[in-house]
C-alpha cells in the first residue's frame, strides 16, 4: 500500500548514484563509463548532478557540496539509500560511516536512510533519473552526435540540460529557497589522505590498488591524497605526482617514466616483472618489443626495448611511437640509433602514402540498364 507524502520547501533533499551506459556516451570517439551523482530537492523538484566514476565518498562529497554551492543553501535534511559510501549497513553500532557524519555535521545537516529493500523511500530522485535520462537522450538526439571532446564538454552539456529541465519549477524552487539555512564559509575539504612509505620497487598502496611514484622516493614516507577521480602523491609539503584513480581493487597502475633508470640497469628483470604489460604505453611500443625479441633473442630484445623505453621518457612518447611506426611499416631495421636518429629529425616520414583512383559511377548505371542477353 502506498501512502502519498507531503514535501514542505526547504526540508528534504534526495540524492543517488545513477548509471549511464544506455546514454552511450564517448570522449574523443573512446567509451565513457561513468555515473551521476543526482541530487533533487523533493518539494520542487529542482535538480543537479556531477559526473562520477564509482560510489565512493568521495564521489558522494564532491557531488553533494557542488550541488549546495550551486544552490546557495542547506536543506534541513539529506536522505540517500544504503549507499557503502554514507551508510554502516555491516554493523548497527553506527548508523553512518565517520567520513559521512563528518560532512552532515560541517553543513549542520541530519542524515536519513531508507530501509533495506525499500526504494521506493528515495522515490523523487529514483523517479528523476528515469526523467533525467529521457530528457538527455532526446538532447543528445538533437546534438547530432554523443561524442565530446573531453570530459569538460560534457560536463557543460549536462548543466545546460539541467538548467533547461529547472526552468518550469522556479516558482517551487524560489520557495524552497527562501526555507534553505545558510552555507558555511568555506568547503569541507573531500579527498582523504593516507600515510604510506615507498616499497623497494618504487610501488605504494592506496585504497588496496598499486601506483608506482618515482624511484627517487623509495623508502620515503609520503602523504596520498585520494579524490574522486585522482590521486595526488605529495612528499615535503609538495606535490610531486597526480595520477588517475583506479577503480575498483587489485589494480595496478606503473608509470615507465618512474622505473626506467633502475630497469636499463637490470634489464634481466623485465622478461617476468609482475607489471610487464604497463611497460607498453601504446600497442605500438608491443609490436616493437615483440620485433626486437624475435630478431635478438629475449635478453638483447629486452635491453633494446627498454632503451627505447627510455628514449621515450627523454624525448617524448609521441616522437617515439611515430619513428617505431615508420621503421616497422617501411621493414626497415628497428633500433635505437634508428629512433634516435628519427626523433631528432622531429617528424618521422609518414608510414604510407594511399591514392585511391576516382570511381565511375557510369559502372553502376551499366548494371541498371543493361538487357539480359539471356533472354
Amino acid at each position: 500500500m502506498f501512502f502519498a507524502q507531503e514535501h514542505r520547501p526547504g526540508e528534504l533533499c534526495q540524492s543517488d548514484f545513477t548509471h549511464c551506459r544506455e546514454l552511450g556516451v564517448t570522449i574523443n570517439g573512446q567509451a565513457f563509463p561513468h555515473l551521476i551523482y543526482h541530487f533533487v530537492l523533493s518539494y520542487s523538484n529542482w535538480e543537479t548532478g556531477s559526473i562520477c566514476y564509482s560510489e565512493t565518498f568521495e564521489s558522494l562529497s564532491e557531488g553533494l557540496q557542488n550541488a549546495l554551492w550551486q544552490l546557495g543553501g542547506v536543506p534541513s535534511e539529506h536522505r540517500t539509500d544504503r549507499m557503502s559510501a554514507a551508510v554502516n549497513n555491516l554493523c548497527d553500532a553506527k548508523e553512518f560511516t565517520r567520513a559521512y557524519e563528518g560532512l552532515l555535521r560541517h553543513y549542520r545537516i541530519s542524515g536519513q536512510k531508507i530501509q533495506a529493500g525499500r526504494a521506493n523511500e528515495n522515490g523523487d530522485v529514483e523517479q528523476r533519473h528515469y526523467r533525467f535520462k529521457q530528457a538527455a537522450e532526446q538532447a543528445l538526439l538533437m546534438r547530432g552526435s554523443r561524442d565530446f571532446p573531453a570530459v569538460a564538454a560534457y560536463q557543460a552539456f549536462l548543466t545546460k540540460l539541467f538548467t533547461r529541465l529547472n526552468a518550469g519549477r522556479r516558482e517551487r524552487y524560489l520557495d524552497e529557497v527562501a526555507q534553505l539555512r545558510p552555507l558555511p564559509e568555506q568547503r569541507l575539504d573531500s579527498v582523504r589522505r593516507e600515510r604510506v612509505r615507498v616499497s623497494p620497487g618504487s610501488l605504494v598502496t592506496v585504497h588496496r590498488n598499486i601506483y608506482s611514484v618515482h624511484s627517487r622516493l623509495i623508502g620515503e614516507m609520503v602523504e596520498a591524497r585520494v579524490g574522486s577521480d585522482t590521486v595526488e602523491i605529495w612528499y615535503a609539503d609538495r606535490k610531486v605526482e597526480e595520477l588517475p584513480r583506479l577503480r575498483g581493487r587489485s589494480k595496478h597502475r606503473i608509470d615507465y617514466r618512474h622505473i626506467i633508470d633502475w630497469l636499463v640497469r637490470k634489464p634481466g628483470a623485465f622478461e617476468n616483472y609482475r607489471y610487464r604489460s604497463d611497460l607498453f604505453p601504446t600497442s605500438w611500443f608491443r609490436l616493437a618489443y615483440d620485433a626486437l625479441r624475435e630478431e635478438h633473442g629475449p635478453k638483447r630484445g629486452a635491453q633494446e626495448y627498454l632503451a627505447l623505453l627510455l628514449l621515450a621518457a627523454r624525448r617524448g612518447e609521441a616522437l617515439v611511437e611515430g619513428a617505431i611506426r615508420f621503421l616497422l611499416g617501411s621493414q626497415q631495421a628497428l633500433n635505437v640509433e634508428e629512433a634516435v636518429r628519427l626523433t631528432e629529425d622531429n617528424a618521422p616520414a609518414p608510414l604510407t602514402t594511399i591514392a585511391v583512383d576516382p570511381v565511375s559511377l557510369a559502372v553502376f548505371d551499366d548494371l541498371l540498364t543493361r538487357e539480359d542477353t539471356a533472354a
